[in-house]
């Protein structure tokens, strides 16, 4: 029997553009129907991404430590050799998950969100037919907001299946694999491939680019190359993967020469794309911009009173630009006058060590004359040093105006720099100039500290170098 609804705002994916979009509708009192036909709520960042991969993380790190003790001390700390039980690791990811997924579930009740769980299928811009486990539900409604979300590229000689694995399924492995190849050099790989690596594994990476992360500069990754060189990571640069058989992934290196890896498992971590097809978004009639959904500064598609949010909408693919893109819409339907017009949005790699990068960066500031560059050492960092991160090559890096010293850009590499993410943004997000970030009093001691100190050098006096 097929069930007909109709509502003020239908929303469809329940990742963190979908689920925030539909608890600020609740809020702003808009009947809201959000339908979850993916990972769950919470989507790929909460079930499969972000959050169970810096658990995985962690974990790998705390694994490291103990290691560290047992191979000699550290810190004046012994240990016997550790060991890991990866099904009891993966559980207890899971367990973490399982209480995110019922806060958002919660925070969805609350706001008087109806949540269905099912397939939409769209027949026209406004309306779809959701399949359910208790039948068809045909839905209309007067705004629909698009929050699809993204899903992993599989490379046609390296199908997902078996042995040859997304990160969905390596953050659900049940033991450590004695050999992982990692197809793809950019930060998914690297954050599991390391992770793996901390937990006992060999590993090797296979990147098509001349070096890692080539969307960041060389001075942020150098250190992150270092980690992987230092720890044993075998690394091939400017080569290409081929077929995995019989245990063996074929790849052709740099030179040209054919070679044959090892691997109990191989990740190809080669890209996300959009989730733009199964749903009827060809009988939308919205335009497209390459792979992805068209939208303005409002989040506004070509198709009156249809929205867009999230990784559908366009690079860079990262939860918290979906997140802020659901919460305005949401306040757009309900009559507010609001624009996407971000300064920067800061984006984290959680490798070893920790990139973040916000605003402007090195490459885009070539060859002008009128940029100031200053950088700041993690080793000048009492805070750093205490935690053992000021030896890895780890700095802060600030780009300004010379002229009247706005704040262009941002970046920092080392241990727990992913903390700076939010300082980074907001100073750019304010206007703020390096005077503003001079006369800031830093707490001591802290990593922020580091942000005071490469301010205060652009500016030509700093205390501590």
């Amino acid at each position: 029997m097929t069930q007909t609804l109709t509502t003020k705002v239908l929303i469809i994916g329940a990742g963190t553009g979908g689920y925030v979009a539909g608890i600020r509708c609740g809020q702003l009192g808009l009947d809201t129907v959000l339908v979850d036909g993916g990972d769950g709520l919470g989507g790929t960042c909460l079930n499969v991404g972000c959050i169970p991969s810096k658990a995985i993380i962690h974990a790998a790190s705390k694994f490291e430590t103990v290691a560290k003790a047992a191979a000699g001390g550290t810190l004046g700390i012994t240990a016997s050799k550790p060991a890991i039980d990866l099904a009891q690791t993966t559980a207890w990811k899971d367990g973490i998950v399982k209480k995110l997924n019922a806060g958002v579930a919660g925070l969805l009740k609350k706001a008087k969100v109806k949540v269905i769980n099912g397939w939409a299928t769209f027949s026209d811009a406004k309306t779809c037919t959701v399949k359910t486990a208790d039948g068809d539900i045909v839905i209309s409604a007067e705004h629909v907001i698009l929050a699809t979300g993204s899903e992993p590229v599989e490379l046609p000689f390296l199908p997902f299946g078996g042995d040859v694995i997304s990160s969905t399924e390596a953050l659900s492995l049940d033991k450590v694999p004695a050999k992982l190849v990692v197809v793809g050099g950019g930060y998914i790989g690297l954050e599991l491939g390391i992770a793996f690596r901390k937990l006992g594994a060999e590993v090797a990476i296979v990147e098509m680019a001349d070096r890692l992360l080539p969307l960041y500069d060389k001075a942020l990754t150098d250190p992150v190359q270092k980690w992987l060189e230092k720890h044993g990571v075998e690394l091939h640069l400017g080569a290409k993967a081929g077929s995995f058989e019989k245990g063996q992934l074929n790849i052709t290196t740099k030179d040209g020469a054919a070679l044959k890896l090892k691997a109990d498992k191989v990740l190809v971590t080669v890209g996300r794309r959009p989730r733009t097809k199964g749903w009827g978004l060809e009988n939308m009639g919205v335009a497209m911009a390459g792979p992805f959904v068209k939208i303005d500064d409002r989040c506004a598609t070509s198709m009156r009173n249809v929205w867009a949010v999230g990784d559908l909408t366009g690079e860079p693919m990262l939860a918290h630009k979906g997140s802020a893109q659901g919460e305005i819409v949401a306040e757009i339907i309900a009559g507010h006058d609001k624009r996407f017009d971000p300064v920067t949005i800061a984006a984290v790699c959680f490798t070893e060590p920790e990139i973040v990068s916000a605003g402007l960066g090195p490459q885009d500031v070539e060859g002008r004359d009128d940029v100031i560059t200053a950088v700041f050492p993690l080793m000048a960092i009492g805070r750093a040093l205490a935690l053992e991160a000021g030896d890895d090559g780890g700095f802060v890096r600030v780009l300004a105006s010379k002229t009247d010293h706005r704040l262009l850009g941002l970046q920092a590499v080392g241990q727990h720099v992913s903390e700076l993410s939010n300082s980074f943004a907001q100073m750019l997000e304010m206007g703020a100039v390096l005077e503003d970030v001079a006369g800031t009093i830093h707490v001591h001691p802290t990593m922020g500290e580091a942000f005071h100190e490469a301010s205060l050098r652009a500016l030509g006096h700093a205390i501590h170098i």
